[in-house]
Protein backbone atom coordinates (compact mmCIF):
# COMPACT_ATOMS: atom_id res chain seq x y z
CA UNK A 1 0.00 0.00 0.00
CA UNK A 2 2.77 2.43 0.83
CA UNK A 3 4.12 1.97 -2.32
CA UNK A 4 1.22 2.53 -4.52
CA UNK A 5 0.68 5.58 -2.24
CA UNK A 6 4.42 6.65 -3.41
CA UNK A 7 3.38 5.89 -6.86
CA UNK A 8 0.20 8.15 -7.20
CA UNK A 9 2.36 11.12 -5.31
CA UNK A 10 4.84 10.97 -8.28
CA UNK A 11 2.65 10.21 -11.13
CA UNK A 12 0.93 13.12 -9.70
CA UNK A 13 3.78 15.08 -10.05
CA UNK A 14 5.18 14.23 -13.37
CA UNK A 15 1.72 14.89 -14.39
CA UNK A 16 1.44 18.13 -13.54
CA UNK A 17 4.49 18.95 -15.05
CA UNK A 18 3.99 18.13 -18.00
CA UNK A 19 0.26 19.16 -17.71
CA UNK A 20 1.63 22.85 -16.93
CA UNK A 21 4.67 22.66 -19.78
CA UNK A 22 1.26 21.47 -22.19
CA UNK A 23 2.81 18.27 -23.15
CA UNK A 24 -0.41 16.63 -22.10
CA UNK A 25 -3.97 18.40 -21.57
CA UNK A 26 -6.39 18.29 -18.65
CA UNK A 27 -7.62 14.56 -19.76
CA UNK A 28 -4.16 13.64 -20.67
CA UNK A 29 -3.08 14.64 -17.10
CA UNK A 30 -5.32 12.23 -15.75
CA UNK A 31 -4.90 9.30 -17.65
CA UNK A 32 -0.86 9.67 -17.23
CA UNK A 33 -1.63 9.40 -13.30
CA UNK A 34 -3.53 6.64 -13.53
CA UNK A 35 -1.04 4.78 -16.10
CA UNK A 36 1.51 6.28 -13.60
CA UNK A 37 0.35 5.10 -10.43
CA UNK A 38 -0.54 1.23 -11.79
CA UNK A 39 3.04 1.21 -12.53
CA UNK A 40 5.25 3.32 -10.41
CA UNK A 41 2.71 1.57 -7.83
CA UNK A 42 2.46 -2.07 -8.64
CA UNK A 43 5.70 -2.52 -10.29
CA UNK A 44 8.40 -0.61 -8.83
CA UNK A 45 11.33 2.01 -9.38
CA UNK A 46 12.77 -0.09 -12.66
CA UNK A 47 9.21 -0.20 -14.45
CA UNK A 48 9.04 3.62 -13.64
CA UNK A 49 12.15 4.44 -14.96
CA UNK A 50 11.62 2.72 -18.35
CA UNK A 51 8.09 4.23 -18.59
CA UNK A 52 9.96 7.69 -17.53
CA UNK A 53 12.69 7.12 -20.61
CA UNK A 54 9.63 6.61 -23.06
CA UNK A 55 7.91 9.72 -21.63
CA UNK A 56 10.31 11.97 -21.33
CA UNK A 57 12.57 11.14 -24.75
CA UNK A 58 9.33 11.44 -26.56
CA UNK A 59 8.19 14.82 -24.85
CA UNK A 60 11.21 16.27 -25.65
CA UNK A 61 10.98 15.32 -29.08
CA UNK A 62 8.37 16.75 -29.45
CA UNK A 63 9.33 19.93 -28.46
CA UNK A 64 12.76 19.97 -30.23
CA UNK A 65 10.92 19.41 -33.68
CA UNK A 66 7.69 21.75 -33.19
CA UNK A 67 8.39 24.07 -36.02
CA UNK A 68 9.52 21.41 -38.56
CA UNK A 69 6.08 19.66 -38.09
CA UNK A 70 3.97 22.73 -37.80
CA UNK A 71 3.26 22.45 -41.24
CA UNK A 72 2.18 19.08 -41.20
CA UNK A 73 -0.28 19.63 -38.02
CA UNK A 74 -3.39 19.84 -40.62
CA UNK A 75 -2.18 15.93 -41.46
CA UNK A 76 -2.46 14.52 -38.04
CA UNK A 77 -4.91 13.48 -36.06
CA UNK A 78 -4.69 15.54 -32.67
CA UNK A 79 -1.83 18.08 -31.89
CA UNK A 80 1.51 17.86 -29.72
CA UNK A 81 -0.33 18.00 -26.27
CA UNK A 82 -1.17 14.34 -26.03
CA UNK A 83 -4.88 13.59 -24.33
CA UNK A 84 -5.82 10.42 -22.60
CA UNK A 85 -6.60 8.61 -25.95
CA UNK A 86 -3.05 8.95 -26.58
CA UNK A 87 -1.67 8.10 -23.05
CA UNK A 88 -4.12 4.83 -22.76
CA UNK A 89 -2.93 3.72 -26.22
CA UNK A 90 0.83 4.32 -25.93
CA UNK A 91 0.90 3.57 -22.04
CA UNK A 92 -2.39 1.20 -20.96
CA UNK A 93 -0.90 -1.86 -21.91
CA UNK A 94 2.80 -1.50 -20.23
CA UNK A 95 0.20 -0.98 -17.14
CA UNK A 96 -1.48 -4.22 -17.70
CA UNK A 97 1.67 -5.95 -17.73
CA UNK A 98 2.73 -3.97 -14.31
CA UNK A 99 -0.32 -4.93 -12.67
CA UNK A 100 -0.09 -8.75 -14.10
CA UNK A 101 3.89 -8.85 -12.70
CA UNK A 102 2.28 -7.75 -8.99
CA UNK A 103 0.60 -10.81 -9.04
CA UNK A 104 2.90 -13.09 -11.05
CA UNK A 105 5.88 -11.48 -9.34
CA UNK A 106 8.11 -14.64 -10.73
CA UNK A 107 7.27 -14.18 -14.69
CA UNK A 108 9.90 -12.70 -16.21
CA UNK A 109 7.47 -12.82 -19.45
CA UNK A 110 6.22 -9.67 -17.83
CA UNK A 111 9.00 -7.13 -18.00
CA UNK A 112 9.85 -8.47 -21.21
CA UNK A 113 6.08 -7.74 -22.21
CA UNK A 114 6.25 -4.16 -20.54
CA UNK A 115 9.80 -3.13 -21.96
CA UNK A 116 8.59 -4.56 -25.38
CA UNK A 117 5.31 -2.61 -25.45
CA UNK A 118 7.61 1.28 -24.54
CA UNK A 119 9.97 0.13 -27.02
CA UNK A 120 7.23 -0.19 -29.91
CA UNK A 121 5.48 2.92 -28.73
CA UNK A 122 9.23 5.06 -28.54
CA UNK A 123 10.21 3.41 -31.72
CA UNK A 124 6.94 4.81 -33.30
CA UNK A 125 7.25 7.95 -31.45
CA UNK A 126 10.89 8.57 -32.96
CA UNK A 127 10.03 7.62 -35.98
CA UNK A 128 7.50 10.53 -36.57
CA UNK A 129 9.22 13.59 -34.48
CA UNK A 130 12.99 12.91 -36.70
CA UNK A 131 11.68 11.40 -40.05
CA UNK A 132 10.46 14.67 -40.90
CA UNK A 133 14.08 15.53 -41.25
CA UNK A 134 14.55 12.74 -43.87
CA UNK A 135 15.75 14.80 -47.32
CA UNK A 136 13.46 13.57 -49.13
CA UNK A 137 9.92 12.63 -49.10
CA UNK A 138 8.65 9.14 -47.63
CA UNK A 139 7.45 6.08 -49.38
CA UNK A 140 4.31 4.51 -48.59
CA UNK A 141 5.25 0.99 -46.77
CA UNK A 142 3.14 -1.24 -49.14
CA UNK A 143 4.11 0.03 -52.46
CA UNK A 144 7.03 2.11 -51.75
CA UNK A 145 5.62 4.72 -53.82
CA UNK A 146 6.50 8.85 -52.83
CA UNK A 147 4.23 10.35 -50.83
CA UNK A 148 3.64 13.71 -48.97
CA UNK A 149 5.81 14.53 -45.58
CA UNK A 150 3.04 13.50 -42.27
CA UNK A 151 1.05 10.80 -44.64
CA UNK A 152 -0.05 7.92 -42.49
CA UNK A 153 1.84 4.67 -43.88
CA UNK A 154 4.71 6.86 -44.98
CA UNK A 155 8.17 5.61 -43.88
CA UNK A 156 12.05 6.84 -44.43
CA UNK A 157 15.44 5.75 -43.61
CA UNK A 158 15.53 8.88 -41.11
CA UNK A 159 12.49 7.51 -39.59
CA UNK A 160 13.63 3.80 -39.64
CA UNK A 161 16.95 4.66 -37.73
CA UNK A 162 15.18 7.06 -35.58
CA UNK A 163 12.58 4.18 -34.97
CA UNK A 164 15.61 1.56 -34.09
CA UNK A 165 17.14 4.33 -31.30
CA UNK A 166 13.95 4.74 -29.75
CA UNK A 167 13.28 1.29 -29.12
CA UNK A 168 16.50 0.80 -28.72
CA UNK A 169 17.00 3.60 -25.95
CA UNK A 170 13.94 2.36 -23.98
CA UNK A 171 16.09 -1.54 -24.51
CA UNK A 172 19.29 -0.14 -23.13
CA UNK A 173 17.18 1.24 -20.10
CA UNK A 174 15.66 -1.94 -19.22
CA UNK A 175 18.71 -4.15 -19.19
CA UNK A 176 20.70 -0.92 -17.12
CA UNK A 177 17.58 -1.44 -14.16
CA UNK A 178 17.12 -4.42 -14.19
CA UNK A 179 19.53 -6.90 -15.69
CA UNK A 180 18.64 -9.92 -17.91
CA UNK A 181 20.28 -12.74 -17.70
CA UNK A 182 20.86 -12.91 -21.67
CA UNK A 183 21.52 -9.43 -21.98
CA UNK A 184 22.75 -8.74 -25.16
CA UNK A 185 20.27 -10.64 -26.48
CA UNK A 186 17.51 -8.92 -24.14
CA UNK A 187 18.97 -5.73 -25.97
CA UNK A 188 18.93 -6.55 -29.55
CA UNK A 189 15.54 -8.48 -29.26
CA UNK A 190 13.69 -5.79 -27.55
CA UNK A 191 14.87 -2.89 -30.18
CA UNK A 192 13.72 -4.86 -32.89
CA UNK A 193 10.63 -5.13 -31.44
CA UNK A 194 10.47 -1.76 -31.04
CA UNK A 195 11.32 -1.45 -34.88
CA UNK A 196 8.44 -3.59 -35.96
CA UNK A 197 5.65 -2.31 -33.92
CA UNK A 198 6.80 0.88 -35.13
CA UNK A 199 6.68 -0.65 -39.14
CA UNK A 200 3.44 -2.33 -37.75
CA UNK A 201 1.81 0.90 -37.35
CA UNK A 202 2.68 2.32 -40.72
CA UNK A 203 0.97 -1.11 -42.22
CA UNK A 204 -2.18 -0.28 -40.26
CA UNK A 205 -1.64 3.63 -41.33
CA UNK A 206 -1.57 2.93 -44.98
CA UNK A 207 -4.07 0.15 -45.05
CA UNK A 208 -7.19 0.38 -42.75
CA UNK A 209 -6.62 3.34 -40.66
CA UNK A 210 -9.70 5.75 -41.54
CA UNK A 211 -8.28 8.02 -43.69
CA UNK A 212 -10.13 11.50 -44.88
CA UNK A 213 -10.09 14.52 -47.46
CA UNK A 214 -10.39 17.85 -47.77
CA UNK A 215 -12.27 19.03 -50.35
CA UNK A 216 -11.23 22.95 -49.71
CA UNK A 217 -7.89 22.15 -49.59
CA UNK A 218 -7.42 18.90 -51.76
CA UNK A 219 -5.35 17.09 -49.18
CA UNK A 220 -5.87 14.06 -47.02
CA UNK A 221 -5.92 14.06 -42.99
CA UNK A 222 -6.70 11.81 -40.67
CA UNK A 223 -8.45 14.62 -39.13
CA UNK A 224 -12.42 14.44 -39.01
CA UNK A 225 -15.00 15.75 -38.80
CA UNK A 226 -13.14 18.75 -39.77
CA UNK A 227 -9.57 19.69 -41.21
CA UNK A 228 -8.00 22.26 -39.45
CA UNK A 229 -9.52 24.78 -42.29
CA UNK A 230 -12.55 23.99 -40.75
CA UNK A 231 -14.23 22.51 -44.21
CA UNK A 232 -15.92 19.17 -43.13
CA UNK A 233 -14.10 15.93 -44.52
CA UNK A 234 -14.88 12.89 -46.59
CA UNK A 235 -13.50 9.15 -45.51
CA UNK A 236 -11.86 7.72 -48.61
CA UNK A 237 -10.25 4.78 -47.21
CA UNK A 238 -9.96 2.23 -44.36
CA UNK A 239 -12.06 1.57 -41.34
CA UNK A 240 -14.23 4.50 -40.27
CA UNK A 241 -13.54 3.51 -36.26
CA UNK A 242 -9.61 2.80 -36.51
CA UNK A 243 -8.16 6.30 -35.61
CA UNK A 244 -4.46 7.19 -34.96
CA UNK A 245 -4.87 6.17 -31.06
CA UNK A 246 -6.00 2.58 -32.10
CA UNK A 247 -3.00 1.99 -34.31
CA UNK A 248 -0.87 3.15 -31.94
CA UNK A 249 -2.53 0.92 -29.54
CA UNK A 250 -1.58 -1.67 -32.36
CA UNK A 251 1.82 -0.74 -32.11
CA UNK A 252 2.13 -0.93 -28.53
CA UNK A 253 0.46 -4.82 -28.79
CA UNK A 254 2.66 -5.72 -31.46
CA UNK A 255 5.84 -4.90 -29.23
CA UNK A 256 4.34 -6.76 -26.27
CA UNK A 257 3.77 -9.80 -28.14
CA UNK A 258 7.41 -10.04 -29.68
CA UNK A 259 8.29 -9.72 -25.99
CA UNK A 260 5.97 -12.18 -24.65
CA UNK A 261 7.84 -14.92 -27.07
CA UNK A 262 11.11 -13.32 -25.54
CA UNK A 263 9.75 -14.16 -21.51
CA UNK A 264 8.30 -17.15 -22.63
CA UNK A 265 11.31 -18.60 -24.54
CA UNK A 266 14.70 -16.36 -23.48
CA UNK A 267 14.34 -15.77 -19.50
Amino acid sequence: MQQLVIGFLLAVLIASGAYFSHSLNRSGALAAVLVGTVIFGLGGWPWAVVLLTFFLSSSLLTRLFKKQKAPLNEKYDKGGQRDAGQVLANGGLAAIFAGLHFFLPQGAWTWAAFTASLAAVNADTWATELGVLNPSQPRLITNLKQVERGTSGGISWSGILASLAGGGLVSLVAILVKPAPVGLIFFLIISLAGLLGSLFDSLLGATLQAIFFCPHCQKETERHPFHTCGTATDQIRGISWLNNDLVNLGCSLAGALLGLLVGVLLL
